[in-house]
């Protein structure tokens, strides 16, 4: 039995063809999500749907939407959804809790830090916190690919036991979306991911940001650093029961053994980080083979990119920019521009806190 899940629900199974919230979607996502709560499991709720909201409430303001169209639509927008949220969670007994986030929150280490007290006292007090992006204020170079990404970095940040991604599709399919003979792979182990990637279309619905591409993208990372996750039918009434009791709904994919919850985080740096380091090739093979895992020292530094500050997260790369990870830096910029190539310096990034992919 689980712990602690994240549920993400996409817009496309919120939303009617119109835009408009569909109840009833919402309200049966709801109810299961009470139950479960009841057994003792804790659950954030990670919700899609702002946008289409706004937009349903406004009408479509012009024929192309301008990013200004969609701030509006998310202002309108949330209002409703927490509305019915709230409303619906108050009739089964419980309280939830609206946390809007940006990708800077989980850049900046403070932020991130805040954050996950804030959760964790939610959770501690028996509040769900449901949770989407600040559509309002984020800007473009910071924005989530989808609340797929979202989902995964809150999944990596409370180290949750599982996250079920709830969509219009049942799961991952054996074959291609065009074939009628394709049917979803009910379990995949972290190895089989490469071989089931080949049938998975960038295709996205017309009211999401995602597809299954991105869903399979946050799945292996979060499979790959020991967090389960289910990619099922958002719209079967028991969907959530039925994906914790192991019963063959969507897909599973079974995860590797857990890492440390600082690797975690780190295997989700994707777009977070401050800045790089360069490291010369013996250091880089080293680190690759990870046969002997090191340290980073400034003899095995080339180089820096940034101007970042000690606790921040860095990208490690080799002399031909190739990324081979992450690390949380112990020292800044300046510092580790100047001792870079020396001997007999401290260490820049400890292997306890450096994660290679």
């Amino acid at each position: 039995m689980y712990r602690r899940i994240i549920v993400k629900i996409g817009t496309k199974v919120l939303s009617h063809d119109d835009g408009l919230l569909d109840e009833s979607v919402i309200e049966n996502i709801v109810r299961q999500i009470s139950i479960l709560h009841k057994k003792g499991i804790e659950i954030i709720l990670v919700t899609s749907g702002a946008v289409g909201s706004g937009r349903g409430i406004i009408g479509k303001k012009h024929e192309k939407e301008t990013v200004g169209d969609k701030q509006v639509f998310a202002a309108v927008g949330q209002i409703r959804l927490m509305e019915t949220y709230a409303r619906l969670f108050q009739e089964h007994g419980y309280s939830c809790a609206q946390v809007l986030v940006t990708k800077e929150d989980f850049r900046d280490r403070n932020h991130y830090q805040n954050m996950r007290r804030c959760f964790q006292n939610l959770l501690r007090d028996g509040i769900i916190p449901v949770v989407n992006e600040n559509d309002v204020i984020a800007i473009k170079e910071l924005v989530f690919t989808d609340n797929d990404e979202l989902a995964g970095l809150v999944a990596a940040q409370l180290q949750a036991d599982a996250l079920i991604i709830l969509t219009s599709v049942d799961g991952i399919l054996n074959g291609s979306p065009a074939d009628s003979a394709s049917t979803p792979i009910r379990r995949l182990v972290v190895a089989e991911l490469s071989e089931a990637q080949k049938h998975i279309t960038a295709d996205k619905t017309s009211a999401g940001r995602g597809g299954m591409l991105s869903k399979f993208a946050v799945a292996r990372r979060l499979a790959s650093s020991g967090i389960a996750v289910h990619i099922a039918d958002g719209r079967e009434r028991s969907v959530l029961r039925n994906v914790i009791e192991g019963k063959p709904v969507g897909t599973t994919i079974v995860p590797a053994k857990k890492i440390s919850g600082v690797k975690r985080r780190l295997a989700h740096s994707d777009g977070l980080s401050m800045g790089a380091v360069i490291v010369n090739d013996c250091t880089r093979d080293i680190l690759l083979s990870k046969i002997r895992p090191i340290s980073l020292l400034p003899v095995g530094i080339t180089g820096i990119i940034g101007d970042f500050h000690a606790g921040d997260v860095v990208e490690i790369r080799d002399s031909d920019s190739g990324r081979l990870g992450f690390g949380i830096i112990r020292y800044d910029a300046a510092q580790v521009s100047e001792y870079a190539g020396t001997k007999g310096g401290r260490t820049v990034i400890h292997l306890d806190h450096m994660f290679i992919e």
